[in-house]
């Protein structure tokens, strides 16, 4: 090991395991769009049993991201992504095995807190461990590791769909084996099931990487901080960003309350508001239910499974393109290109069905430029922006709040999908969803600043200094 000129190996290396948990995320909340047809006919649901079976996995959600930011600030962001990585094993192996739908659901909400923990977690260790230079296309690749969960899970379900055949999802009273039962007359459960291999590869390699340098220099383990950051930067880089981490530790003051002071209401407004925005465009319907929508277009039910593994790659490479140009281009240009032609392809795709013209490809063209809009902006960029902006003492718990937003919103607009598409028809519900994503365009331009390139005490630096002009304007105002 060359501890003068560091280990991007290594930090990759790390970087990659902490991203399985993004695998399970986007896997975990995508795998129920193939399953939830089959769980529907099975157990005779209606629409509002549908969507509850769905967005049970995002209620638990709400409660993993609810406890995740209090546990990393207290425990550590390794311990705690270890618990996420429980929580997924155990729900992954329950899903394959309940008798009625309240025991799938109960099943489900233990996996959303595993996913909720991890979804807040994860962006705050890799953000953590990175260097400033980097920092925006490695925390990028937890977004990618998301998408490319979504992409195994859409192929997933489609090749058990397709190895099933005639006889898929037809339920006799004999079982027959075990792989029959699972993969063939019930294979909902296969399909829900076989989230278990990543969840035990995440569980095991967890426990070999190190825990965030920055938490360990808060918590006064200064030298084991500094070991890490040396073998991560190399030595004079290492030293440099453990001093800067040092002289931003004298400067914090306060615990938990720190996040309510003036010079961090932006930043709090950002972390908050940003992912809810995100979600309100309607990204987790699209995902959740896209055999659905892609059948209410024309097409069967092979057809829509096809196209949603095209919806997955569209959402994949565009998130490759994102990492690949975040740390060139900046934040804000991405999210402000990437929320115009999201806001377009939505209105677009609400017209067409209101006007009833719902000719299949007329409809999938403007829902996959919707993918690749969100992709290469909303997608990455939460994660990066809210990863950012908050000082190490109380980053745990304010991205938290974040994915907390996040979750609660994500679940509303998938809970309410079915309801919305059955009452008020897919177009009405396209529009409300575009509608919803306009003001996001006027809250990048006017709240968030660009980050790219600056070390995570540089921020930090930077709303100080904004509250201390802001103070000496206000001075300057009495005195008049």
């Amino acid at each position: 090991m060359n501890n003068e000129k560091g280990s991007l190996g290594y930090l990759i290396f790390i970087s990659l395991i902490t991203t399985i948990g993004g695998f399970l995320f986007g896997f975990d909340t995508t795998i129920a769009s193939g399953a939830i047809g089959f769980i529907k006919s099975q157990f005779g649901l209606d629409a509002n049993w549908e969507g509850w079976v769905v967005s049970s996995a995002l209620f638990g959600c709400i409660g993993g991201a609810a406890i995740a930011g209090p546990l990393t600030d207290k425990l550590g962001r390794k311990m705690v992504l270890f618990l996420a990585a429980v929580f997924m094993t155990i729900s992954c192996i329950w899903c394959m095995f309940p008798n009625t739908p309240s025991e799938l659901v109960v099943a489900r909400i233990i996996g959303g807190l595993g996913v909720g923990i991890t979804s807040m977690a994860a962006p705050v260790y890799i953000s953590e461990i990175t260097p400033a230079r980097l920092r925006g296309t490695i925390v990028s690749f937890y977004q990618l590791s998301i998408t490319f969960g979504i992409l195994c899970a859409f192929f997933v379900n489609t090749i058990v769909l397709y190895c099933a055949g005639d006889k898929a999802g037809i339920v006799t009273e004999t079982r027959g084996s075990l792989f029959n039962w699972l993969f063939v007359s019930e294979l909902w459960r296969g399909m829900l099931g076989t989230e278990a291999i990543p969840a035990i590869l995440f569980l095991v390699m967890l426990l070999i990487i190190p825990e965030s340098p920055r938490w360990l220099a808060e918590k006064g383990f200064a030298d084991k901080a500094l070991n890490i950051l040396i073998r991560i930067n190399g030595r004079t880089e290492g030293q440099k960003e453990m001093s800067d981490i040092n002289d931003i530790i004298k400067q914090q003051t306060g615990g938990i309350g720190q996040i309510f002071e003036p010079m961090f209401r932006r930043p709090l407004m950002i972390c908050i508001l940003l992912p809810m925005f995100a979600h309100l465009s309607g990204i987790a319907a699209v995902m959740y239910f896209a055999p659905k929508i892609l059948a209410e277009a024309g097409l069967s039910l092979k057809g829509a499974f096809g196209t949603a593994i095209t919806i997955g790659l569209i959402n994949f490479v565009f998130t490759f393109l994102a990492i690949w140009k975040i740390d060139k281009f900046g934040r804000r240009p991405l999210l402000l290109g990437g929320i115009s032609g999201a806001f377009l392809s939505l209105l677009t795709v609400g017209i067409l069905f209101h006007l009833n013209i719902t000719y299949k490809y007329l409809v999938i063209v403007p829902i996959l430029f919707y993918i690749a809009c969100f992709a290469f902006s909303f997608g990455p960029g939460v994660w990066v922006v809210i990863s950012e902006v908050f000082p190490t003492r109380t980053r745990g718990i304010a991205v938290g709040l974040g994915a907390f937003a996040l979750w609660v919103t994500a679940w509303g607009v998938s809970q309410t999908l079915p309801w919305l598409i059955e009452h008020i028809g897919a177009g009405n519900t396209f529009l409300i969803y575009a509608f919803l994503t306009a003001p996001a365009l006027w809250f990048v331009y006017i709240i968030i600043p660009e980050t790219k390139g600056k070390t995570l005490e540089q921020i930090e630096q930077h709303w100080i200094g904004l509250a201390s002009k802001s103070k000496i304007k206000k001075k300057e105002l009495e005195n008049v």
